[in-house]
């Protein structure tokens, strides 16, 4: 018989089962790849984790004989749902064993939990943070997913649509190879707009000068993405937490920002793909990990593009064919052989028209469900 609790996140034993389930539900799964441990832990952690400063979340596990078989987040983000004056309850971090009875009970504790708060719809999954990865994958299980971002068993799909849940949006990601040639058209007019309009890009070569531009890259995210499905404002201390994750991964002199004087025009954030390490290390730092991260940095053959953005006076003058551009160059520059364009959000037609220009293939599907409750 299945049975459904809350998670007690003060206590060390509760915390590590919630943190070590995915690594029995997806052991020997050569795709899967877990999300760094101090991370996971760091989300249950209520004094310190930033999201709980103005926002609320319980944790539930599944349990069969004294064993973990899935677990779920429910969350009520106050500021999203000030935002849109909604009642939004947000779920994410579902695990479970194929037994659609353990996800039923599961989310069955989560539609409670929402309606207790006064909530009358449950959308996700999503993230705690806006940077984190979006959505659950139900077409694209060829390859391990970029850093950060969702992959599953395709027996969740089947789980969610029998809960009832439906469709609310889809981010697509995409392959290309690094040898992707940027079409004449689009050099012709990035050239163009640099000179008419002296748009300046500037690379970079230590994460010591991305730090320093970091506030004014979290400033132009509040404003360039206001418009977004998913669009939070980023707060002083979830910037900290995402520049630190981010800092982590990035190779300096893969990012290219556009300016115009002293004003961000737009941006493209580009990294290596170092998740093959990420996998032996269990997602852990100490005592070795991080040593066999630096190492993947030299080694992978991969990287993501996942975050780009102009600011919304510069939009429509040609800023995205200087970042194209600059993206091709930069990858050509490093060596990558094979490259993901990162969750492009399925109603932002224009970008897929673009990027698909630039021999994308969309070849992987995240969903967004909603259910009213």
């Amino acid at each position: 018989m299945t049975q459904i609790r809350k998670l007690d996140t003060n206590n060390h034993s509760d915390v590590k089962k919630w943190v070590n389930l995915p690594y029995h539900l997806y052991a020997g799964d050569p795709l899967w790849v877990p999300q760094m441990m101090d991370e996971a832990k760091g989300q249950l952690d209520r004094k310190k984790y930033p999201f709980y400063l103005h926002s609320f979340a319980d944790f539930f596990v599944a349990e069969q004989d004294g064993k973990v078989v899935g677990r779920l987040a429910v969350m009520e983000n106050t500021r999203y749902n000030k935002i849109r004056n909604a009642k939004t309850a947000i779920f994410s971090h579902f695990e479970s064993v194929e037994d659609y009875a353990v996800a039923e009970a599961l989310f069955t504790a989560g539609f409670e939990w929402a309606r207790s708060r006064g909530l009358d719809k449950m959308v996700g999954p999503k993230g705690f943070l806006p940077a984190d990865g979006m959505g659950m994958l139900i077409e694209g299980f060829m390859r391990r997913p970029a850093i950060g971002i969702a992959y599953n068993p395709p027996f969740y799909y089947d789980f969610i649509k029998r809960l009832g849940f439906e469709k609310e949006t889809d981010f697509m990601s995409g392959y290309v190879p690094g040898t992707f040639q940027v079409p004449e058209r689009i050099e012709r007019i990035a050239a163009k707009v640099k000179e008419r309009y002296n748009f300046e890009v500037r690379s970079y070569t230590s994460k010591k000068e991305l730090h320093a531009i970091v506030p004014t890259v979290i400033e132009v995210y509040n404003s360039t993405f206001v418009n977004n499905w998913e669009f939070v404002p980023i707060t002083l201390e979830e910037a900290k937490v995402i520049e630190s994750r981010l800092l982590d991964i990035i190779d300096p002199t893969l990012i290219r920002l556009v300016w115009k004087g002293d004003d961000l025009a737009g941006f493209i954030l580009i990294y290596p793909d170092i998740s093959a390490a990420i996998q032996r290390t269990s997602g852990k730092l100490w005592p070795f990990g991080f040593i066999t991260l630096l190492r993947e940095f030299k080694k992978t053959e991969w990287i993501n593009v996942n975050g780009a953005g102009i600011l919304p006076q510069y939009q429509g003058r040609g800023v995205d064919a200087m970042l194209y551009v600059e993206l091709a160059a930069a990858v050509r520059a490093s060596g990558y052989a094979h490259a993901e364009i990162v969750q492009v959000d399925e109603a932002n037609e224009r970008m897929q028209a673009e990027v698909s220009a630039l021999g994308v293939t969309f070849d992987k599907r995240h969903r967004i469900f909603r259910r009213e409750l």
